[in-house]
């Protein structure tokens, strides 16, 4: 039978929070085709009295969310920027609560967490939002268990997304769910999108998470250590390309950086390696060698003390969404 799922927008919502993964549940049922009454989707989208306006200046054409009722499988409720007003609409949440009641599954992508937290449908559980507001939804959440660098996070029948297009990377993970990793990847193949997105995938990249860096030398290394990472990394290397002594450099890096010299070449490192796993199937002392860490056995070491998985244990994740 299918499997309804209302999506529940507000004024301002973010379009792609919607359209992402209403092309993810209509890719699937694309894929099932005659067998689409045997676990397809029908996805719904509702709003308090109905049409609301997203970004973009459009109009979506909408259920209206009081007059909903009936079985829902899942309730997904989207993002915007004005989700603080979301948050604090009574009527929406009202009616949120009801249906969420008797739905399978309750979702949420972005910063449509804050409209779930706000409803008390989030209270003791794990979830997270947009990485830039993960302090907010805790601060203002405490009861809510928040996992400030995943790009999705599943706890019981609750699943909540990072922001944005991560909304996609749930989507999949729910139709993988439901059905298979094939269906799931084919599905992410005619998207021309990454099926091997784990939930516990970092948000953003090793040297995007640096604070800005005043010293140009200091960011020629950071670019640098990105750029080939298994270079010779030593602080005395490092400090002469950014114009230091290495007592200054090994002084200044920390400060600016938030973590030593090695333990930032490691992270860099790893985040490389995880690439090559990701995409290839190498052995892991080619993986090792091609990232600077020389060893299998470094490796392993180094991806367990920032991963907390093993090398095989990561590239067997990506062989599906990481939903189970």
């Amino acid at each position: 039978m299918e499997r309804e799922v209302l999506v529940v927008g507000y004024d301002g919502a973010a379009l792609t929070d919607i359209g992402g993964p209403a092309d993810v549940f209509d890719g699937a049922n694309r894929a099932l085709a005659a067998d689409r009454a045997n676990g397809g989707y029908r996805v719904r989208l509702a709003g308090v009295g109905g049409g609301f306006e997203v970004t973009g200046g459009l109009r979506m054409a909408a259920e209206d969310l009081r007059e909903v009722s009936g079985g829902v499988d899942t309730v997904l409720v989207v993002g915007g920027f004005t989700f603080a007003d979301a948050a604090r609409d009574a009527e929406l949440l009202h009616h949120l609560r009801r249906v969420a009641g008797g739905a399978r599954r309750v979702a949420s992508v972005c910063t449509g967490a804050f409209v779930l937290a706000a409803a008390g449908l989030l209270d003791g559980a794990r979830a997270t939002t947009h990485w830039a507001f993960c302090d907010r939804l805790a601060a203002e959440h405490p009861s809510v268990d928040v996992v400030p660098d995943a790009i999705y996070v599943r706890d019981g029948r609750l699943a909540t997304s990072a922001g944005v297009t991560a909304g996609i990377d749930l989507a999949l993970a729910l139709v993988e769910r439901d059905h298979d990793a094939a269906l799931a990847r084919l599905v992410a193949r005619w998207m021309v999108v990454f099926l091997q997105r784990p939930g516990g995938q970092s948000q953003f990249s090793v040297r995007s998470r640096v604070p800005p860096v005043r010293e140009p030398g200091l960011r020629a290394v950071l670019d640098a250590i990105t750029d080939d990472p298994a270079a010779g990394w030593t602080v005395e290397g490092m400090a002469r390309r950014a114009a230091m002594s290495p007592r200054h450099f090994a002084r200044v890096f920390p400060r600016r950086v938030g973590v030593s010299p090695a333990r930032y070449v490691e992270r860099v490192r790893v985040e490389a390696a995880a690439g090559l796993l990701e995409s290839g199937d190498e052995g892991l002392d080619v993986v090792a060698r091609r990232t600077g860490f020389g060893s299998a056995e470094t490796l392993r070491r180094a991806f367990l003390r920032v991963l907390g998985v093993t090398p095989g244990g990561y590239r067997d994740r990506f062989r599906t969404t990481g939903a189970a």
